[in-house]
C-alpha cells in the first residue's frame, strides 16, 4: 500500500484486533492503539505497532497522533473502533457515567479526527471509518445512552463527510450487527448491576439475556472479521459507500426499521426482547423435584 499508515483505536480485543491485523496483511504500517498494551501483545509479535491510548485523555491523544508523524511521516486510514456500550434505565444510570459514555464514543472518536484531519489534508487523501453500529439508527430499553452515541457518531459523521470531502478525504461509517466479542457479555453485566434491583428490574432481565443469546445462538452472530473485511472494502474503494450495515442480522433489522412506523417497532422490539427471554428461560437447567 506504497507504505501507508492506519490507525485502530480499540485494538485489544475483537473487531479492532481483527481490522488491525486485515490491514497489516495488505500492506499497511498498522498503529494499534488501546489503553490496556498488555493485551496487544499478539499484534505486537506479529509486527504490528502497539501504542497506548486513552481516547478520554487530550494529551494522550496529542501525544500519539504527534508520534505516528514523527515515525511515519504521515496518516492514511483512521479506523475510530473504541467503544463500549453503558445500559441502564434514563433513569438508573448516573449522569456521570452518561457522560463518560459520550466522552468514550463520541468525543473521543470526534478529538482523534481533529488531530488527524490536519495530515490527511496536506496530503489530500486519507479515510477516516467510524465503527457505528445498527443502534445508530435502531433503539431499545435500557439503552438510551448507548443508543443517544451511536445516533451522534451517525449525524457527525454525515457532516464531517461533506465537509472534508472537498480535502479528498472520506468518511465512512460502519454498522456493525451482532458481533462475537466481549461487548455484549460487558454490557449485559453493567444493565443488571444498574437496573437488575429497581423499577425496570423485570426490563433489564429481558434485555441482558438479549445481550447474551448468541452464546445460545452462534449463528446469529459473526466474527470480527466481516467488520475488518468492511473496512478493506472501505479504504481500497476509489468511491467508498457512505456507510456498510455488516454482522449478524445487520441489513434485516434496518429494512424492519426502515419499513415501520415508530409504534410499530416499539411492538416489533418488546416482542423480540420478551420472546429471546422465555427461550432464555426454557434453555435454563430447572431444579429437580423433591421426591
Amino acid at each position: 500500500m506504497d507504505n501507508r499508515v492506519a490507525i485502530v483505536t480499540g485494538a485489544s480485543s475483537g473487531i479492532g484486533e481483527a481490522t488491525a491485523r486485515r490491514l497489516q496483511a495488505m500492506g499497511y504500517t498498522v498503529y494499534a492503539a488501546a489503553r490496556r498494551v498488555d493485551r496487544m501483545a499478539g499484534l505486537g509479535r506479529d509486527g504490528i505497532r502497539v501504542r497506548a491510548l486513552d481516547v478520554t485523555d487530550d494529551a494522550s491523544m496529542t501525544a500519539f497522533v504527534e508520534r505516528i508523524v514523527a515515525e511515519s511521516g504521515r496518516i492514511d486510514v483512521l479506523v475510530n473502533n473504541a467503544g463500549y456500550g453503558s445500559y441502564g434505565a434514563v433513569e438508573d444510570v448516573p449522569l456521570a457515567e452518561a457522560r463518560r459514555q459520550f466522552e468514550v464514543n463520541v468525543f473521543g472518536l470526534a478529538r482523534l479526527t481533529q488531530l488527524v484531519l490536519p495530515h490527511m489534508r496536506a496530503r489530500r487523501a486519507g479515510h477516516v471509518v467510524n465503527i457505528s453500529s445498527i443502534g445508530g439508527k435502531i433503539y431499545e430499553p435500557l439503552g438510551g445512552w448507548y443508543h443517544a452515541t451511536k445516533f451522534a457518531v451517525e449525524g457527525l459523521s454525515d457532516s464531517l463527510r461533506v465537509e472534508v470531502a472537498p480535502f479528498g478525504i472520506h468518511v465512512v461509517v460502519i454498522e456493525p450487527g451482532a458481533i462475537k466479542t466481549e461487548w455484549s457479555g460487558i454490557a449485559a453485566a453493567g444493565v443488571r448491576s444498574t437496573s437488575g434491583r429497581t423499577a425496570y428490574a423485570e426490563q433489564a432481565d429481558l434485555v441482558a439475556n438479549l445481550l447474551t443469546a448468541a452464546d445460545a445462538h452462534p449463528r446469529l452472530v459473526s466474527p470480527p472479521e466481516v467488520i475488518a473485511d468492511a473496512v478493506a472494502r472501505a479504504v481500497t474503494a476509489r468511491r467508498p459507500r457512505t456507510r456498510y450495515a455488516v454482522g449478524g442480522g445487520a441489513k434485516p433489522m434496518l429494512l424492519v426499521r426502515r419499513l415501520l412506523s415508530d409504534r410499530a417497532f416499539d411492538r416489533f422490539i418488546v416482542a423480540t426482547f420478551r420472546a429471546v427471554g422465555r427461550r432464555s428461560t426454557r434453555a435454563q437447567p430447572q431444579p429437580t423435584p423433591a421426591r
